[in-house]
């Protein structure tokens, strides 16, 4: 294979599996075929040690698990170190109306982002369309005993009644996990927030919808500053929408946002207070011999995430993961296909608006791979390394301890090999569009419909 800075790895010229061969863990949820709606998860998001991992859903629920601490102790069970238990549940958001409007809100859960741990307690941040709300997680495992003006089914005394002074006391309870939100931040989005992203100075985060995006101060409700708006003074004149924002990893003053055209924007607040005038934009020169009546909306993007080292960055569209080089806005310095097999079939997907499905994707914990989902539960990762991937499925049929996942591939045309599926045949109701890869080890998440499956590496 001739090296080329550009590299787009067509799917039939990539063989071997890559070089993590991955088992099932858990799953968290239930394996009926009958979904309900409020069940299906919406967000999925490790903490920055990989110790918990949240999950948000359509119903507004927020459930957060703790990786299993007897397996820190006991490295040598190897099948016991992703194992993680639920933590704590609690509604982060329930549905409103906008009577000004006449429409209602959501509960749903859009995204979940975690602050760095400074003490005891936990941080996040959670937002459905129009509401972000930062939450507290505290562990409570001591009660106070020995109250002076209060019984023990803590009903209030009456002063005279007292004859001797008592000092309360601190006694053993069980573990109790509280939940509290402790800011809301709401009136700020006119539009849809789709995405929030916490400063590296972990004391400002950004907010964005599809016109605008905000800066907010942690410690404040009542005030933000708008520092990116796209809106036309005639809204006819539309041309594109931002679908993502993030700040830099570690530099507060960068961050960048995706579109509806394909197109990223690097912001350097450094040099305005309203980033209408980007520092750099990363866009792809169209070929013109795949030019269609789908170009423009599969080149949307829907997720950008920037490398741990906050050197690249990758950006998912519908067909593509690409990844960026901060230094070179000219084209993607790698560019992988992701599902090309359903090239053919953009005007089924379109009629059935499956084309407008928003996919995430993620880089593990060094940078060297890439995961993104896609549809019949399949999703795939990439090895950045020998630019080979492989494509694996979350499903019921591998819900068994210790089953190595093997990898799937698509059957298009010529003639079906074993094990192959046919691009007939996939279900395109089953997507996965939320994934999650630990911090510092082998261990993904992968959300399917109302399931979380959780796979980790075989040594």
């Amino acid at each position: 294979m001739t090296k080329n800075n550009n590299m787009n790895l067509t799917e039939d010229s990539i063989e071997g599996n890559g070089e993590i061969q991955w088992c099932f863990s858990q799953v968290k949820g239930t394996l009926e075929d009958e979904v309900t709606d409020a069940d299906i998860i919406s967000c999925v998001e490790f903490n920055n040690d990989g110790e918990l991992l949240a999950t948000g859903d359509k119903g507004g629920r927020v459930v957060i698990f703790q990786r299993d601490q007897s397996s820190q102790s006991q490295r040598t069970d190897l099948m016991r170190r992703s194992d993680y238990n639920v933590y704590s549940t609690f509604q982060s958001h329930e549905p409103e109306f906008d009577y000004l409007k006449s429409l209602e809100i959501e509960e749903k859960i859009n995204k979940i982002r975690w602050l760095r741990r400074k003490n005891a307690p936990h941080f996040l941040l959670s937002t459905n369309d129009k509401t972000i709300k930062l939450w507290k997680i505290n562990e409570r495992d001591k009660r106070i005993d020995g109250y002076n003006l209060r019984d023990e089914t803590g009903q209030n005394r009456d002063p005279n009644s007292l004859t001797s002074l008592r000092v309360p006391t601190l006694r053993p309870m069980d573990l109790m996990v509280e939940a509290s939100p402790r800011r809301i931040f709401a009136n700020a989005h006119t539009y849809h927030i789709n995405s929030i992203s916490v400063n590296s100075d972990q004391e400002t985060y950004l907010s964005a919808d599809d016109l605008r995006i905000n800066l907010w101060n942690l410690e404040i409700t009542d005030e933000s500053f708008n520092i990116v708006d796209i809106k036309p003074v005639n809204m006819e004149e539309l041309t594109e929408v931002i679908t993502a924002a993030e700040f830099h990893p570690s530099h507060c003053n960068l961050f960048v946002y995706s579109s509806s055209k394909g197109i990223i924007r690097l912001c350097d607040m450094r040099a305005a207070a309203l980033c209408d005038q980007h520092a750099k934009i990363f866009e792809e020169p169209e070929d013109p011999t795949n030019r269609s009546f789908f170009s423009e909306i599969i080149s949307s993007i829907s997720g950008i995430k920037f490398s741990n080292n906050g050197r690249y960055m990758i950006s998912r569209d519908y067909l593509s993961v690409k990844v960026w080089d901060l230094n070179m806005d000219s084209r993607p310095i790698e560019s992988y296909l992701v599902h090309e097999y359903l090239r053919s079939k953009l005007c089924s997907l379109y009629e059935n608006d499956y084309i407008f499905d928003k996919f995430e994707c993620c880089f593990n914990g060094n940078d060297s791979y890439i995961m993104t989902g896609s549809y019949n539960n399949f999703f795939k990762i990439f090895d950045r390394q020998t630019k080979r991937d492989v494509m694996l499925e979350a499903s019921k049929e591998i819900a068994k301890p210790k089953t190595i996942l093997k990898p799937r591939k698509v059957f298009t045309t010529g003639k079906k090999k074993k094990d192959e599926i046919s691009v007939d045949s996939l279900d395109f109701n089953r997507k996965i569009l939320h994934t999650a890869w630990h911090p510092n080890d082998n261990i993904i998440a992968v959300a399917a419909t109302n399931n979380l499956f959780l796979f980790q590496d075989r040594l």
